[in-house]
């Protein structure tokens, strides 16, 4: 099969650098870690070998935000992200992926290889990965 005929697949289009934070950092410390990194979404570090990732997003940070009326010091990533974040495996083809990701209602999985964290897909990347194909 040629790059052309071959399905396009999540290790195609996901981010590989990933920023990544620790599930005891403060709300504080992941907001900066975004700003600085200019990502909506961190992913949160396994605590042990055979724990589960976690995700951290802006949406759920400002529901936490809306809920202490403000004040992000009374939470940490820990209290506040999504685990186990939904995962899909490198060699998955993007049309799987979205799939997941629609069915759940969720813009961003994790993209793992053997259990390891190599990157990161967004419905974004996905559409435009569609978009680059379609323009052909």
């Amino acid at each position: 099969m040629t790059s052309e005929t071959r399905p396009r697949l999540v290790g195609d289009v996901m981010v590989r650098e990933v920023a990544t934070i620790s599930p005891m950092a403060t709300l504080r410390e992941a907001l900066r870690e975004m700003r600085q990194k200019r990502v909506k979404s961190l992913v949160v570090e396994k605590a042990h070998p055979h724990d589960a990732y976690g995700i951290l997003t802006y949406t759920s940070i400002l529901r936490t935000i809306v809920a202490e009326e403000g004040d992000i010091d009374l939470a940490n990533v820990y209290d506040v992200m999504s685990k186990p974040a939904i995962s899909v495996p490198e060699g998955m083809e993007i049309k799987y992926a979205a799939r997941l990701m629609v069915s759940q209602s969720i813009r961003r999985v994790i993209v793992l290889r053997s259990d390891d964290l190599v990157g990161i897909v967004t419905m974004s990347d996905i559409v435009e990965s569609i978009m680059e194909l379609a323009e052909r």
